[in-house]
């Protein structure tokens, strides 16, 4: 590894993180599981939403749930990333690595290109149980295409918070505070029924939350009817911006601590 050069170092970290993932099940079969276990359970066990009045998203239930796993698996994906970052904390490499590295926003880069590496390996195989279920896409190459960088954008903003919350606390018991945050914005959500069929203190939350925009733009792009389309880019893409600041602030305490 050159220790002048960003792409080197970042290159090195995406593939030790790449590799570590590839061939280790005990890491593949978790980040398999929890997105197929939530398509199986909502789409199965409640399709019947899909008759309730005002539900009228064409293509099917099943499709509706795609969407939220799609962006959920993504999210996590992302977010499973700290916990690489706090094993290495923990195991000692992440400290020999800030040792070796002159650029060391290259070890912050590697990260996220490992999860995102690992997103797309996670989209293909969700997605392929997804269309032996019965999942229906009616957009277009643009939409699936579309679809596909939203749910990457997410991937990143969840990979850059998790490590700069890893970096700052060092250790795998930071674990919680790394997937609540995700995990409240995501079912804070239309995850199950539209928007306008949500009541009470949750269609208030749901009105706020980023989360609303980004899951009704993916379910447009399904759909083959795009909405929400210029709000969940700039969304998106506000979080991956302002988690990258809060990553380089973690990569600093990190470096005050080696």
């Amino acid at each position: 590894m050159s220790r002048g050069s960003l792409a080197s170092v970042a290159g090195a970290v995406w593939w030790r993180n790449a590799h570590n993932f590839f061939t280790n099940p005990a890491m593949i079969i978790p980040s398999l599981l929890f997105p197929l276990f939530f398509f199986t359970a909502f789409a199965g066990g409640l399709s019947r939403i899909a008759d309730a009045p005002g539900f009228d998203f064409a293509p099917g239930y099943t499709s509706w749930i795609y969407a939220f796993v799609l962006l959920q698996s993504s999210a996590f994906g992302g977010v499973f990333t700290g916990f690489s970052v706090a094993r290495d904390y923990e195991s000692g490499f992440a400290r020999r690595l800030m040792l070796a590295a002159g650029r060391r926003e290259g070890i912050v880069i590697g990260y996220m290109l490992g999860a995102l590496t690992r997103a797309v390996f996670t989209i293909l195989v969700v997605t392929i149980v997804a269309l032996i279920a019965g999942l229906q896409i009616d957009g277009g190459g643009l939409d699936i295409t579309a679809l596909l960088l939203l749910s990457l954008a997410i991937n990143a903003a969840g990979s850059l918070f998790s490590t700069g919350v890893a970096m700052r606390l060092r250790t795998m018991q930071a674990g919680p505070l790394m997937q609540m945050p995700v995990f409240l914005l995501m079912f804070l959500a239309p995850v199950w029924v539209p928007y306008e069929l949500l009541s009470g203190w949750l269609k208030s939350v749901a009105s706020v939350n980023p989360m609303t925009a980004l899951l009704e733009a993916s379910r447009g792009f399904i759909a083959g009817s795009p909405i929400h389309v210029g709000l969940a880019f700039a969304l998106s893409g506000l979080m991956v911006v302002f988690f990258a600041f809060f990553a380089r602030g973690g990569l600093r305490s990190a470096e005050r601590s080696a």
